[in-house]
C-alpha cells in the first residue's frame, strides 16, 4: 500500500464511522505555545480546551506537521524525519476509550491487513478500563498487553486537560533486536505505530486530577511509520514516500544511494529537507533571522551543505522542490500552483548563501586548525557567532561540523553576543495583560462568546448588558458586555475606541481585544462605576471606525494590485490597519521598481472609481477556497469563514470591518514602500482625508517653493534648473578670484624668497590655500622648496612644495608633530595640519634649519 493509498483508507475508514474528513490545517498554527504545526490534534486545540465549539461531533484528518527535535540525527538513520504527516481521529465529547480503542484495531488489521499476532499494546498503570477493553472487548492476548508509567499519560501542559493513552505497537521480529515487548525489549525491534489519547481529566494548579464535563479523544498515526511497515520495509526511503526525492538527491550530486555511507546520510539529509522546506514554503515560511523563518533557513543550509560535501555544484534546491510536488501534490494541490513560488523563494536562499559558504567553510577550517593545535577542545563563540552573522551558518550547523573533529562551540559566549544583538532588534515594550486567563475564561464560560453587532452604521450605538469587569494596570480597566458595537482587534485591524456609559459611570474605551478567541475586552478609564449586571449604551467613534474601514477595504485592494503587478507569489505577510494609516507587508525577493509601485497606485485608484460594492458572504472553507478567495496572513479562520469581495477582482478571507462601496476609500497614496527582513517588503498608505490632507501638504511646498523661485508650480522645475545654473556660475567666478587673489599673493612672496627656498607665514589661510600658494609661488618664482605657514579659527597649517631638492612629505610629517598634528602627500607636495597654531614660528624655524643644510 504505497502513501496515496493509506491516506485515503484511513479517512475514508472514518468517514464511514461517522468523522467530518478535516482538510489538514497550515503548518504555521495559530496557537502561539509552538512554532510550527507539530501534531494532528494542534489545529483542534481550541475544542479541546472549550474556548471554542466543535463544529462536528468528531472529525478525521491527515494533517502535515513538521518537527525539529530530532534535526540532527536525520540522515544517519532510515527513519527519522523533519516533515510528517499525522492520521488522526478526534472526538469531542462524543466516543470514548471503547469506541476509539474499537475502530483502531478495526482499522489496522481488516483494513491495513497487520498480523495481530504482531502487534503489542501498552497502557497507562493506572488504566484499568483501557485494559479491560484490550483484553475483553477487542481480544488481544493479556500478555501482550503492557502497563506503563508517564509514558502513557499525555498532557497539554502544566494544567488543563489531560489523560491516560494507549498505544499500539508493531513487532518487526527477532532479527530487529530482544523479545519483552515495548516496555522491555528492544527499541528497533517494537515501534509505536499509534498513540490513543483519552482526555478526561482537568490537572489543576496543585497537581489535582479533575474528571472533564466532557471527554475527549485525540489519535495520531504516523503515516511514514506505516507505510513501510505495509511494504515490508524497515527504511521510510525506500517507501514511494521518499523514492522520488532519493532520485532528485541522486541526480543533483551524482551519487549513488547505497554505495557509501557517508553519501548515503548526505542522499537522505537532502530527501527531507528537501520536502520540508517545500512544505514550509508553500504554507508562507520564507528565509529569515528569527522565529519559524530561522528553522527554514537552518534546514535549506544544512541541505546545501550536505549536498556541497557530496559534490553537488549547482543548485539543488529546484530539482528537490519539483520532486515534493511530484510527491505531495495530489494530496496537496496548492503545491503544484505555487510550485514557481517555492523554487524561486529557495533558490534565491541557496544562492545566498553559496556566495558566503566557501570563506565561511575558510574561516571554520583555520579556527579548527589553530583549536586543535593548541589542543583546545572549544571553539570559541565569537568564531562562532562570525560564522552566524557574517556568512550565515546557524549556530546548529556550526556545532554539527566542529563535531566531526570532536569539539564544541562555546555556546555561552555566543549566546551572550546573540542576546546583545536580539536586544537591539527586540519590540521595546508590549502591552500588558490586565486580568489572568482564568478571569477571562471565567467570563466565557458563564456568559458565552461577545456578540459582535457593529459591521453597519446603524450598529454604531448599542444598548448591552455589562457582564464583567477587571481591574487592570496602570488605572485601566477591563469591561466585558453581552453585545459591542466593539471590533476587537484582529487580523491587523486596531480595535475600536468609544464610549460605554450606565447610570452610574462613563467609560473611556482605549481599545478593543480578545484575550480568548470570542470574548470582547473593552480597555478603558472609568469615571464614576461601572457595575456588573449594568444596562448600557455602547458607542464606537464613527470617524474613526470609517477610517479603518477605508484603509482595511484599502489593504485588499493592495494585495490584488501587487499579485497582478508583481506576480502572484506576493503574499501578505502581516498588516496594520490604522485610522490614519495602513501599513501592508508582503512577500517579495525585490524592490519594486518606480513603474511598477505607480501601475499599483493607477490600479487601487482605478478600482475606486468604479465605486463598486464591497459584499461580504458566509461560506464553509472549501466554499470559499472553490471561489478563489485568499486567506490572509496571521488570520484564524473556523469551517465557516466570512468572504470579502472588494470590487470586482479582489476576494479576501476576512473578518475585520469594510465600506460598503469602493468610492468611499477616496484616493490611495502610497507614501514609502522598503525592506523589513529577507523576502519582505513594506508599503505604508494613505487614504480618504488623510490622503487629501497628504496632497495638500505637498500642493502648499510646492507652491511656497514656486514662490521663492518666483515661477509659477507648473514650471518649477525649469526655474530649479535656472536657479542651478546661476549658481554654478556664480561660484566658477567666485573661484576665478579666489585663484587670482591667491596668485596675486603668491607673487608678493616670491620676492622674500632668499635663493631659491621661500619660507613665509601669511594670516588666516586654509590648508586647500596653502597649498595653492605654495605650488603657485614654486612654479612663478622658479624656486626649488616653498614652507608657507598660517592660522585660522584656531587651527594652524603647513604647507610644502618641491621642485625635487627636498622630499615634501618627509619634511612634513616632522613640521606636523610641532604643530600638534600630523600630515601628508606626494614628495612635491604636502600638507599638514594641527591644533597648536603657537607652535607654527617654531616649525618655520625648524624648516629654515633643515633646508639650510640640505
Amino acid at each position: 500500500m504505497d502513501a496515496s493509498a493509506m491516506r485515503r483508507s484511513f479517512l475514508e475508514f472514518f468517514s464511514q464511522q461517522g468523522h467530518e474528513i478535516v482538510p489538514s490545517a497550515s503548518l504555521i498554527p495559530h496557537d502561539p505555545s509552538v512554532l510550527f504545526t507539530i501534531a494532528g490534534m494542534v489545529p483542534f486545540k481550541p475544542y479541546f480546551l472549550g474556548d471554542e465549539v466543535a463544529p462536528w461531533p468528531r472529525a478525521t484528518s491527515v494533517q502535515k506537521c513538521f518537527r525539529t527535535v530530532d534535526i540532527d540525527i536525520v540522515g544517519t538513520t532510515t527513519r527519522h524525519c523533519t516533515f510528517f504527516e499525522m492520521l488522526g481521529n478526534f472526538s469531542f465529547g462524543d466516543y470514548f476509550k471503547e469506541g476509539a480503542i474499537t475502530m483502531a484495531w478495526t482499522l489496522v488489521t481488516e483494513v491495513l491487513g497487520i498480523e495481530a499476532d504482531r502487534l503489542w499494546v501498552t497502557v497507562h498503570e493506572s488504566d484499568d478500563d483501557a485494559e479491560a477493553l484490550w483484553r475483553d472487548a477487542i481480544g488481544v492476548d493479556p500478555a501482550r498487553i503492557q502497563r506503563m508509567g508517564e509514558d502513557n499519560f499525555w498532557r497539554m501542559g502544566d494544567t488543563g486537560p489531560c489523560g491516560p493513552c494507549s498505544e499500539l505497537y508493531f513487532d518487526k521480529g527477532e532479527a530487529y533486536g530482544a523479545d519483552g515487548g515495548p516496555a522491555y525489549g528492544g527499541a528497533e525491534r517494537f515501534v509505536e505505530i499509534w498513540n490513543l489519547v483519552f482526555m478526561q481529566f482537568d490537572r489543576g494548579i496543585d497537581g489535582t486530577l479533575r474528571p472533564l464535563p466532557k471527554t475527549n479523544i485525540d489519535t495520531g498515526a504516523g503515516l511514514e511509520r506505516l507505510v513501510p511497515i505495509l511494504n515490508g520495509t524497515d527504511s521510510i526511503f525506500a517507501t514511494d514516500v521518499f523514492a522520488g526525492l532519493l532520485d532528485a538527491a541522486q541526480s543533483a550530486t551524482g551519487r549513488r544511494y547505497g554505495a557509501h555511507e557517508a553519501d548515503d546520510v548526505a542522499l537522505r539529509i537532502l530527501a527531507d529537507h528537501g520536502r520540508a522546506m517545500t512544505m514550509l514554503v508553500a504554507d508562507g515560511v520564507l528565509p529569515s533571522n528569527e522565529g519559524r523563518g530561522y528553522v527554514l533557513r537552518r534546514i535549506v543550509r544544512r541541505a546545501v551543505m550536505a549536498a556541497r560535501r557530496a559534490g553537488a555544484q549547482s543548485v539543488i534546491t529546484p530539482t528537490l522542490v519539483a520532486a515534493t510536488v511530484e510527491s505531495l501534490g495530489e494530496a496537496y494541490p496548492t503545491l503544484r500552483r505555487d510550485l514557481d513560488l517555492v523554487t524561486g523563494v529557495l533558490s534565491r536562499e541557496e544562492e545566498g548563501f553559496d556566495r558566503t559558504l566557501r570563506t565561511g567553510m575558510t574561516l571554520l577550517e583555520e579556527a579548527t586548525t589553530d583549536i586543535e593545535t593548541s589542543g583546545a577542545t572549544h571553539l570559541p563563540g565569537e568564531v562562532a557567532f562570525r560564522l552566524h552573522d557574517t556568512h550565515g551558518f546557524p549556530i546548529e550547523l556550526t556545532e554539527e561540523l566542529v563535531a566531526e573533529k570532536s569539539l564544541m562551540v562555546s555556546r555561552a559566549e555566543f549566546e551572550a553576543l546573540m542576546n546583545e544583538q536580539r536586544e537591539r532588534a527586540r519590540a521595546a515594550a508590549r502591552t500588558p495583560r490586565a486580568a489572568d486567563e482564568a478571569a477571562y475564561r471565567a467570563i466565557l464560560d458563564a456568559e458565552g462568546p461577545t456578540v459582535f453587532v457593529g459591521r453597519v452604521t446603524e450598529e454604531y450605538s448599542v444598548p448591552a448588558r455589562v457582564i464583567g469587569v477587571l481591574s487592570g494596570a496602570d488605572g485601566v480597566a477591563e469591561i466585558f458586555l453581552d453585545r459591542s458595537p466593539f471590533y476587537a482587534e484582529s487580523g491587523g485591524q486596531m480595535g475600536d475606541t468609544g464610549v460605554i456609559e450606565t447610570a452610574t459611570g462613563t467609560a473611556r474605551i482605549l481599545d478593543t481585544v480578545a484575550p480568548l478567541p470570542g470574548l470582547h475586552a473593552h480597555r478603558a478609564t472609568i469615571e464614576g462605576e461601572i457595575e456588573l449586571g449594568q444596562d448600557a449604551l455602547a458607542s464606537i467613534d464613527p470617524a474613526r471606525r470609517e477610517a479603518l474601514r477605508r484603509n482595511h477595504t484599502a489593504t485588499h485592494l493592495l494585495h490584488w494590485a501587487l499579485r497582478e503587478v508583481l506576480g502572484e507569489h506576493v503574499r501578505q505577510q502581516g498588516s496594520l490597519v490604522a485610522p490614519d494609516r495602513l501599513r501592508f507587508d508582503f512577500s517579495h525577493h525585490g524592490a519594486p521598481s518606480t513603474e511598477e509601485l505607480e501601475k499599483v497606485t493607477k490600479m487601487v485608484n482605478g478600482q475606486v472609481l468604479t465605486d463598486a460594492p464591497v459584499e461580504t458572504t458566509e461560506a464553509s472553507r472549501a466554499e470559499a477556497e472553490a471561489m478563489g478567495a485568499i486567506a490572509f496572513f496571521g488570520d484564524k479562520y473556523g469551517e465557516s469563514v466570512r468572504v470579502v469581495r472588494a470590487g470586482a477582482e479582489s476576494l479576501e478571507f476576512c473578518g475585520g470591518t469594510h465600506v460598503s462601496a469602493l468610492g468611499a476609500i477616496g484616493s490611495i497614496q502610497i507614501i514609502s514602500e522598503g525592506s523589513i527582513g529577507s523576502n519582505t517588503r513594506r508599503i505604508e498608505a494613505v487614504t480618504g482625508l488623510e490622503s487629501v490632507e497628504r496632497s495638500l501638504t505637498t500642493q502648499r511646498a510646492l507652491d511656497h517653493a514656486a514662490a521663492l523661485l518666483k515661477s509659477e508650480p507648473e514650471q518649477i522645475l525649469d526655474a530649479i534648473e535656472r536657479s542651478l545654473e546661476r549658481t554654478k556660475a556664480v561660484e566658477r567666478e567666485r573661484d576665478a578670484l579666489r585663484q587670482a587673489s591667491l596668485d596675486a599673493e603668491a607673487a608678493a612672496l616670491i620676492s622674500t624668497a632668499e635663493g631659491s627656498t621661500l619660507i613665509a607665514s601669511v594670516l588666516g589661510r586654509s590648508a586647500d590655500d596653502l597649498r595653492h600658494l605654495a605650488g603657485g609661488a614654486l612654479r612663478a618664482g622658479g624656486l626649488d622648496v616653498v614652507v608657507i605657514g598660517s592660522t585660522l579659527e584656531g587651527k594652524v597649517s603647513v604647507a610644502v612644495a618641491s621642485a625635487g631638492a627636498v622630499n615634501a612629505q618627509d619634511l612634513v610629517k616632522t613640521l606636523g608633530g610641532l604643530i600638534g598634528g600630523g600630515g601628508g602627500g606626494s614628495p612635491q607636495m604636502a600638507v599638514a595640519g594641527g591644533k597648536n597654531p603657537d607652535g607654527l614660528p617654531a616649525a618655520l624655524a625648524a624648516a629654515r634649519l633643515e633646508l639650510s643644510g640640505s
